[in-house]
């Protein structure tokens, strides 16, 4: 059965393993090796992971990560981050959002979107975001099933490469 629930320390090994895994996946596709380079360019990946594993309470409106499981095996993380806006409302953001692809279609993504929500609305939130490469249908669809619209487009040319 699928299902969604906050991480726990135990499920770090597993967490770093699928991000490592959807990682590789994002490198080749247009805008994931650059999204890779900015991130990494803060904070390494599995630093950055092991950190918001380590921080994770479960408390209202609290920065956590959530883990997809399937029969309490862990194939999905996301990290989700609350941010209050110049305006004073809030907001939840979506990071590392990563299904195993071994694991999709069987419910994980939608259950950690469904936990991420609540955990929002919990806070007071006014709305939520993610982030999806330009040509991922795939990810573009699941987002735009939980309403999520596109609100900004981010352009990019490579100088690197000629005309």
């Amino acid at each position: 059965m699928e299902a969604a629930r906050l991480v726990e320390s135990a499920d770090l090994p597993a967490a770093l393993a699928i991000g490592e895994r959807i990682r590789d996946e994002l490198a080749p596709n247009r805008g994931g090796a650059m999204l890779l380079a900015a991130e990494d360019g803060r904070t390494p990946w599995r630093d950055r992971l092991g950190s918001a594993v380590a921080d994770t309470v479960d408390e209202v409106g609290a920065d956590v990560v959530i883990v997809g499981t399937f029969d309490d095996v862990v194939f999905g993380i996301c990290v989700l981050r609350h941010r209050r806006l110049a305006d004073g409302s809030l907001v939840g953001e979506l990071d590392d959002f990563a299904v195993d692809a071994e694991a999709r279609e069987v419910g994980i993504g939608e259950a950690m979107m469904n936990l991420a929500i609540d955990r929002v609305r919990a806070a007071g939130g006014t709305g939520i975001g993610a982030r999806a490469l330009p040509g991922d249908r795939e990810t573009k669809n699941f987002f735009e099933s939980f309403g999520l619209k596109a609100r900004q487009l981010l352009v990019h040319r490579d100088l690197t490469v000629d005309d």
